[in-house]
Order: C-alpha cells, then structure tokens, then sequence
C-alpha cells in the first residue's frame, strides 16, 4: 500500500513540470521575435512578454493545483483570467519516487510560500545572452528556503542544430540536488562571479579586496549559483542592495542541498516568509565550499555601507 506522496514532493514535481513549460514560453517569445520590452524602473529593470507570460503560467498552474499555498512573483500584474494554454498541470514522476525527508512530511499547503522569478536575467535576454536566463521557482517553509527548481531555457543553446535545447535542476534539503554534475573550482583557485549590469564603486572594491585570480560578470542569480555548482567559479559576491527573495530563494535550496552558503554580506542567512520585505538589501555572498575564506575578507567599509 502506497501511501500518498508528501504535499513537498508534489509541490517540487508540479514545479518541475511548470518550469518546463515556462521554458517553453520564453523559447516561444524569442522565436516570434516581438519581446514586448517593458522599462520598470530604468534601462537596467526590464521586462518582457515572457517575464509576463510565464508569470502568468507558473502562478496560475500552481495555484490550482495548491490554492492555500501563498506564491509571490516579481511581476505586478493585472488579475487576468489565464488562458488554458498556460497552464501546465503535469509533474515529474522521478520526484515523486524520492522519499521526502522526515522533517517536512507533515507540511501544510498554507504554511509553503513559494518565490517566483518568471525570468532571471531579463536585460541579457534582451540582448541575446541566452545562456544567462533562468526561470526560478523557489519553495519555503518556517522562513526557510527548502527547495527549489531551476529551469535553463537555453542550456546548450550554442551546441548546434540537433541537441536538445534547456534543462531543468531541481533540490530538495536533505535529498539533495539533480539535472547537472556537481563540479568543484581546483583547490586554491580564487574565481569570482559577479553581477554584469548592475556594478558599481562598491561591487568593484569589495572583489578588489578578495584579490581573485579572475572575475566572471555574467546576468541572472540563477545563472550565478549555478556557476558554483558547476566549478566554474568559487564565490558569488554582490556587494549592492538590488538582489530579491525571488533571485535567491530557488538557488539558495538548491546551492544548501548541496553543501554551499549563501548569505547576505554580514553573513545573515534570508528570510522567506510571506511577510518579509522582497529587497536582499546587504547584498549576496555564496559559495560551494570554503564560504569562511571569502566571509572573513569582505572589507569593513563594504558591511558598514550595507544595511540589512
């Protein structure tokens, strides 16, 4: 006798499958090559018709399948109806075989607040950076980002004519994490990946005082954690307030499922819960291993000029 799979776990295979859709959406919106580009709050703050539509679709399909479940999404949109063609109502039959850890089997929908960002890196988007875009859903319990999905609508997109386009990573604390081979930077290796459109004075400083032996400026929060992961670079440093609870809460469980950190800059871990305030507002400091080092670097005049 089967008992029901835990409500996470269908929460985690329904995301899967939403994500795979929303990847969809946003290979679609680039084909059709009308972006709709919309100016937020500057050139740097864009959106597009796929941040809307594959907000509309991951929100709308989650929704129905988890009405108490609270989701919070990076785009203020109008309550239109959605139509049926956005809405995804599969789930990966893969995650639902995995046990789920103990500790969360008993999880209510209302106590899951589940952090969406239709599109992480929407300015290299429109630029034709394809490899930097991220879908993020990111899933919370207790203030605590517990697990998360990351879809890479592009993944292998320079790979040529008949390789198989995207792919999805998925994590679940205390299962850990799939869809990539987790890879670690050669020891003694200082590799730095941080934000390519939104530097600054202290950005720079702040990576100056690690003395890297070299710096990756590439878009997305996603696309950064998974860096880490993928032994491409070894911390994740962003010393500005820009970054928000949609932008780390899907890498964070997956970057924890594996062993890494993330932090703000003084080293507070984020709060997840609906009431919190959306704004990383001391910025992001994360690794896969030796989070220590990069921490007990970070210069004084950095944390003092960035308030949580």
């Amino acid at each position: 006798n089967m008992a029901s799979p835990a409500l996470l776990m269908r929460v985690v295979a329904s995301a899967y499958s939403v994500a795979e859709k929303a990847a969809t959406i946003v290979r679609n919106v680039m084909a059709a090559g009308d972006l709709g580009i919309v100016e937020k709050t500057g050139a740097n703050d864009l959106q597009t018709k796929a941040d809307r539509l594959v907000q509309m679709s991951i929100c709308a399909s989650l929704a129905r399948k988890f009405p108490k479940v609270t989701i919070i999404g990076e785009e203020e949109l109008p309550a239109d109806e959605v139509t049926e063609e956005l809405i995804e109502d599969g789930h990966c039959e893969e995650i639902l075989k995995k046990t789920c850890p103990a500790q969360y089997t008993g999880i209510k929908e209302e106590e899951l607040v589940i952090w969406v960002d239709p599109l992480d890196g929407t300015k290299e988007y429109t630029e034709g950076l394809l490899d930097h875009v991220t879908v993020l859903i990111g899933i919370a319990y207790g203030g605590k980002a517990i697990a998360g999905v990351i879809n890479q609508p592009y993944y292998n997109y320079e790979a040529g004519a008949d390789v198989v386009l995207g792919r999805t990573i998925w994590g679940v604390l205390g299962i850990g994490a799939f869809g990539f081979q987790l890879t670690e930077v050669p020891a003694g290796k200082h590799i730095i990946v941080t934000t390519r459109s939104h530097s600054s004075t202290l950005v720079n400083d702040c990576i100056s005082a690690l003395n890297p032996d070299s710096v990756i400026r590439v878009g997305g929060a996603g696309n950064k954690i998974i860096q880490l992961i993928e032994g491409k670079a070894s911390a994740y440093v962003f010393a500005s307030p820009g970054c928000k609870k949609w932008d780390t809460c899907a890498p964070e469980a997956i970057l924890h499922a594996v062993g890494g950190k993330i932090t703000d800059i003084h080293g507070n871990s984020f709060q997840y819960n609906k009431e919190v305030k959306h704004m990383n507002s001391a910025g992001v400091l994360a690794t896969l291993r030796n989070y220590d080092y990069y921490a007990s670097r970070i210069p004084n005049t950095v944390k003092q000029s960035l308030v949580p």
